[in-house]
């Protein structure tokens, strides 16, 4: 594919589970449509298996290494030229991980295991690499720009005529969001703005109680007008506060659910998580806790890892009976029917996806029996936690949603250059002992300093002066454009947020439209934003990363039944365009159903109007005006979908994506046909429509076939090339007519 500098007009990223299947199925498509305008579509490698393999060329015969396609697209975003289209990929705890590596050695590569304790400088250099990989490794590298989210008019308006279910909400739900009451990142959270005198390379340093210092980060650059933030949450606080959160929950009768970002917050939140399985276990960790983690027991990977260990110990069944035996309250399931909890597996803990669908569903989730019951909502931080809060309130006070005439809440998110706490994975550290954390400025001063005991969490992170500039402009042009009230959610009781407001408040006024935003607490935000969409107007909600993250998954599943259908456009800062597709969290799945039945439920309308937007975005930039009338013509395409109900069902038997990719071709091909701004285009795809509809019939029969049947696509984190096209391309019919995807 060459370097950034020759690159094809679009890149599609390969990524995993169900978008990486359906890829399979649509990219043909595209690039049989895109050429008839000689657009050229390429591929980049961005999945965890590639990414995988990329780190380890050492390890690796010349025939089996990949490329850096991760790197490769980093230096593009950074041009001009950039115009890619991203799927949501696996950002990956350690059991993922770790499973990946596995299915690559079971297919012949020879990789090293992932060392969970390493000893050797040699397991440490290991152990470094494919920590680079876990964790939200792709975002921080590719968003080298803000976030437009917001739903296509053609999708608010469908979801409008055709509400979906919406969970009953009573005001005597006993559901609620509990809360460390203190000591926790919120209240330990310092912030500063880096001023020139400060500029530099930074190091951030524990110096023990005998006044040992020990340099933990270095070379951290600071740049003027750099945000820079320390915190830190206190283990003892921690400890506390879970204990009294489960008997809390036990004695009202609710479900104990437990609601972190363990993957993208890679090292922070799988010590929380951790935390919250030691603490269900209570007596019985402290008992048998150091025999446990000998039998390989390691509570940050979950409850489902210390299970396994335990069954393996001769006294296992002993030790499963006492923890049965413990005071405890039902247990949010993942999987009820498998036992699955949600202190299984940290990766099932996605507070962005969790949160939502238990208040869509009226405040409840699933309890080990299958049935829904009112739950408590343990999310250990409040510097997020009152969004929940106050959501949940505002239902209980006034009846789920009516999406029939809800407004929308679009966001523009502060994350470029790894803005706040998501880029926080280099800069986080479990204090080995009592002391002090700090970070030293290359002039000498300590900016920020924690005094903090064995076991506590601290973090820093920052947010760049050209990005924060960058953020407002594009809050500034998105109110403009849509005329809607736009808030920006920043406490003044925060410390990071006052530092934010600083950069607001100047900006606004300066281009003369103060009075046209609001800035708000989260807390506040999120009423005034649910009283607006509940009146039926529009909303915008301007934030930075972590509540971007929340809440674009939040109202979308509000307002549309899904987050797979947002419209996220990335305005990169030096002129490109980066098109993200909808959110992967139900990927898994997803994946399951199509190897069992044959059925992949996946919805592209994500990958729809991404590529609706990135068409207009090339005929823009390169002056291609055959990309915009492809463009034109896939958001006909995109309508038609919606207004003939082409989505896929959710039941092995229905029509499933593939049908969906098949009827998006034909009313893209329609829309070409019939369009009369480029005669020689129509004339190309008017034989081509007419094909599509003549075989309909066949190739949904083709499609169909083996539907109920188990498929082999030849792995899972890797799929064989050849098996996965054959189950993702049945129709012979089809591939016919849209050829091989050349």
């Amino acid at each position: 594919m060459g370097t950034p500098e020759h690159t094809p007009d679009i890149i599609f990223t390969r990524v995993d589970e169900a978008p990486e299947l359906a890829r399979l199925s649509l990219l043909p498509i595209i690039r049989g449509f895109a050429a008839a305008a000689g657009i050229g579509i390429g591929v980049r490698d961005i999945s965890l298996a590639g990414r995988i393999l990329a780190a380890f060329p050492d390890y690796l015969t010349d025939s089996r290494r990949r490329s850096d396609d991760l790197a490769v697209l980093g230096a593009l975003v950074k041009t001009p030229g950039a115009n890619i289209i991203k799927l949501p990929n696996i950002s990956a705890s350690v059991p993922q991980l770790v499973a990946a590596i596995g299915e690559l050695q079971g297919k012949g590569y020879a990789l090293p295991d992932y060392p969970e304790d390493p000893q050797t400088d040699a397991h440490r250099e290991i152990r470094a690499r494919y920590d680079t990989i876990r964790g939200s490794a792709v975002n921080p590298v590719l968003r080298e720009g803000n976030s437009d989210r917001r739903a296509a008019r053609a999708v608010k308006n469908f979801a409008r005529a055709n509400p979906h279910s919406m969970g009953t909400w009573h005001g005597t739900s006993k559901t609620r969001v509990l809360s460390m009451p203190g000591n926790d990142f919120c209240a330990n959270e310092k912030s500063a703005t880096i001023t020139a005198g400060q500029a530099g390379d930074a190091r951030i340093e524990f110096v023990a109680a005998g006044g040992a210092v020990t340099v933990l980060k270095d070379n951290w650059a600071l740049a003027e007008g750099t945000i820079a933030d320390a915190a830190f949450m206190s283990a003892r606080a921690l400890t506390t506060f879970l204990a009294r959160a489960i008997e809390e929950t036990r004695s009202d009768g609710t479900i104990f659910s437990f609601h972190l970002k363990a993957t993208m917050m890679k090292v922070s939140d799988p010590i929380i998580f951790g935390h919250a399985v030691r603490a269900w276990l209570g007596p019985v960790w402290e008992t048998f806790g150091s025999a446990i983690t000998a039998a390989g027991g390691a509570p940050n990977l979950g409850l489902g890892n210390v299970l396994a260990a335990i069954d393996s110990m001769p006294n296992g069944a002993a030790i499963r009976a006492g923890i049965a035996a413990l005071p405890r309250p039902s247990l949010y399931m993942v999987d009820s029917a498998r036992g699955i909890t949600n202190l299984h597996v940290p990766s099932d803990v996605i507070i962005d996806a969790s949160m939502p669908a238990i208040i869509r569903a009226g405040g409840t989730c699933w309890d080990e029996t299958g049935a829904r019951r009112d739950t408590t909502c343990v999310i250990p931080d409040r510097c997020h936690a009152p969004i929940y809060d106050e959501a949940i309130n505002f239902f209980k006070a006034n009846g789920a949603l009516d999406v029939a005439r809800a407004g929308a809440v679009a966001n523009v998110g502060l994350m470029a250059q790894k803005a706040e706490e998501y880029g926080s994975h280099p800069t986080t550290f479990e204090a080995p002992a009592g002391g002090i954390i700090r970070i030293v400025l290359a002039n000498g001063e300590t900016l920020h300093a924690h005094e903090v005991e064995a076991g506590d969490i601290w973090r820093a992170c920052t947010a760049k002066k050209a990005p924060i500039d960058n953020w407002i402009q594009l809050a500034i042009e998105r109110q403009r454009l849509t005329g809607a009230e736009a808030i920006f959610w920043l406490d003044a009781a925060r410390a990071h947020d006052r530092e934010l407001i600083r950069y607001v408040k100047p900006a606004l006024a300066g281009a003369g439209v103060a009075g046209r935003f609001l800035i708000l607490s989260p807390r506040e935000a999120m009423r005034r934003s649910l009283e607006t969409i509940t009146a039926g107007r529009d909303s915008i909600a301007v934030t930075g990363n972590v509540l971007r993250d929340y809440l674009t998954d939040l109202f979308p599943i509000l307002e549309l039944g899904t987050s797979a259908r947002m419209l996220s456009i990335v305005k990169l800062m030096n002129g490109g365009g980066l098109f993200e597709t909808g959110a992967g969290g139900s990927a898994p799945k997803h994946v399951q159903q199509l190897q069992a039945e044959n059925h992949l439920r996946w919805d592209s309308m994500g990958e729809f109007c991404a590529l609706c937007e990135s068409l207009a975005f090339l005929s823009g930039s390169k002056g291609n005006a055959r990309a915009g009338i492809l463009g034109a013509a896939a958001e006909l395409a995109t309508q038609g979908i919606l207004d003939h109900n082409r989505s896929p069902g959710r039941t092995a038997g229905e029509p499933d994506n593939r049908a969906s990719h098949y009827w998006f071709a034909r009313y893209w091909a329609e829309a070409l046909a019939a369009q009369t701004g480029d005669a020689a285009l129509a004339a190309h795809f008017a034989p081509v429509a007419a094909q599509l509809a003549a075989g309909e019939a066949a190739i949904l029969a083709e499609l169909g076939a083996n539907a109920g049947a188990a498929a082999d696509t030849g792995g899972y984190y890797l799929n064989d090339d050849a098996r996965a096209a054959a189950v993702m391309r049945p129709s012979a019919t089809l591939n016919a007519i849209i050829g091989q995807g050349r």
